[in-house]
């Protein structure tokens, strides 16, 4: 695929503002560790690595494309040194099972409510990736259709324990975090909805470079909310939550 040196200027610089985001977001919430109560410390360390993980495969892809790319032509069939898109389901996999686990810890709700969510939330998300994954590869569109909808399944299914499981723990929670906690659903929900979008751009779009370039760009501008801006709202969270049990600012 031949790509314009307007455009391979923008996914390389799209790509290189992904990693160092997670990169930056890596160290700044490891470094806060010391700002929030000790309970809620382990949503910060996942938070962490998220970004950590993501950050490796940014690298990854990064270099991926790099090594695909010749005078603005990109690889994209299946030769070895074609660019590789199963960077991203890798991450997925590893990350969004993760992001969901994070917003649990920070909560600090009951052993028992915990493990319930977690070992709902964690496979559903799992599936939903695993599932996405054999249409994105695929040339078919039958195919492509048939996973779409398999994928959409267990993500309706988190949906459903997000906004009406979980719900029912927020009234407990201190002043101003179940508005926070409302609007960081929101966030996840409005940054996971550009992946379908993408998906299904893929199927029914052509394989031209604008496609291509549009599909990167939104992938990492997604990537960067659903992970950064994520990780950040969760230490604010951890904040709100370790001031109202006596933590006093610091200065």
């Amino acid at each position: 695929m031949q790509l314009d040196s307007n455009q391979w200027n923008l996914v390389y610089n799209v790509f290189s503002f992904g990693l160092i985001s997670m990169l930056a977001c890596t160290v700044y919430t490891l470094v806060s560790q010391q700002r929030v109560l000790p309970k809620y410390r382990n949503a910060l360390v996942m938070s962490s690595m998220v970004t950590f993980i993501a950050g490796y495969h940014y690298l990854r892809i990064f270099d991926s494309f790099k090594h695909a790319s010749e005078n603005g032509m990109v690889k994209l069939d299946q030769s070895q040194d074609a660019f590789n898109e199963a960077y991203r389901y890798v991450d997925w996999l590893l990350t969004v099972p993760l992001l969901l686990v994070e917003v649990i810890a920070v909560l600090a709700l009951t052993r028992e409510v915990s493990r319930s969510l977690i070992t709902r939330l964690v496979p559903a998300s799992a599936a939903m990736i695993a599932l996405g994954y054999p249409g994105e590869i695929s040339d078919v569109q039958n195919t492509q259709v048939l996973y779409g909808v398999l994928s959409t399944i267990p993500f309706l299914y988190i949906l459903y324990i997000l906004f009406v499981e979980l719900g029912k723990s927020l009234e407990r929670q201190p002043a101003g975090v179940a508005e926070t906690v409302g609007r960081l659903r929101l966030l996840l929900i409005a940054t996971w909805g550009v992946y379908p979008i993408a998906y299904i751009f893929n199927i029914v779009g052509d394989a031209s470079a604008s496609s291509f370039v549009t599909v990167q760009v939104g992938y990492t501008i997604a990537d960067v909310l659903a992970k950064c801006v994520f990780g950040l709202t969760i230490l604010k969270i951890a904040r709100m939550k370790s001031m109202a049990e006596g933590m006093k600012e610091d200065h």
